[in-house]
Order: C-alpha cells, then structure tokens, then sequence
C-alpha cells in the first residue's frame, strides 16, 4: 500500500467563483453522488477597535499546514462515507467580500457531505498553522491589494 501524499491546497490570492463553479461542473457526470456540501470562508468588514478591516493578509507554513490538512483528509474519508473532497486556502493578501477558503465534500447522502464539511472546516481553524493578519483601511502598505 503506497502512501498518499498532501494535497496542494493554498491558491495566491483570492479563490474565484469561477474556480468553484468548474469544481461543481466537474462533478455533474459522477452519477455516484447524490450530494454536496459547500463551505465558502468570506472576508468579513469587521470593525475592531474602530477600525474597519479591508482585507486580511494570509500566512502559513505550508509544508506544516498541507501535512495537517491532509491527517484532517484522511480522518474525514475514515469518519464519513465521502466519495470526494477539495480544499483549497489562499494566500497573500484577500479583499473584504472575497473568498478565503473553499471546502467542497460530496457523498451519495446528504448527512455526511455536510458533517464531514463541517468536520473539516473545524479542524483547519483549529489545527492548521494558517495566520491571518488584518489590514484596516486607515493603514497604507507595501504590499499591493488584490483587486
């Protein structure tokens, strides 16, 4: 038995819909799936300490995060009876209103494309080394903004 390596997951900049919506046509002739669970992660204008975020700038240790987002792979498909996943998270820095992270289960049954979406979604947040920092829209900066 060979061992599975990492997926890629990280896409610079933000993730486009167009990305999303070839990820669904894709799956249009799998005639075993009978159901998708979509997570769409989304800047938020959050307003902190009176300061509106325009953007978050995302970081991580790639290496790190592809190797514990694929042990949170492989638990899922062990937990939930999945016929397929994508997960993809960006890098660099993401607008206010544009898409950060896209998780994407499917299964021939509803209950576990959406238990195993959020199974995921959870143990990213809480065990991947993805760091993101705010950029509010009274601050200039170095980096150019993805528009």
């Amino acid at each position: 038995m060979s061992e599975k390596k990492p997926k890629k997951i990280f896409v610079e900049g933000a993730i486009a819909p167009e990305k999303i919506a070839t990820s669904i046509a894709n799956h249009q002739s799998k005639t075993n799936i009978g159901a998708h669970s979509i997570f769409l992660g989304q800047i938020r204008a959050d307003e902190i300490d009176g300061k509106t975020v325009k953007a978050i700038e995302y970081t991580a240790y790639e290496e790190m995060a592809e190797s514990e987002i694929h042990k949170i792979r492989e638990e899922a498909f062990e937990k939930f009876d999945l016929t397929c996943m994508h997960i993809y998270h960006s890098l660099g820095v993401i607008n206010v209103g544009e898409i950060c992270l896209f998780v994407f289960t499917s299964s021939a049954h509803r209950k576990a494309a959406i238990q195993a979406n959020s199974f995921i979604v959870e143990s990213i947040k809480k065990l991947a080394p993805i760091f993101g920092k705010e950029i509010f829209e009274d601050e200039t900066h170095q980096w150019k903004v993805n528009t």
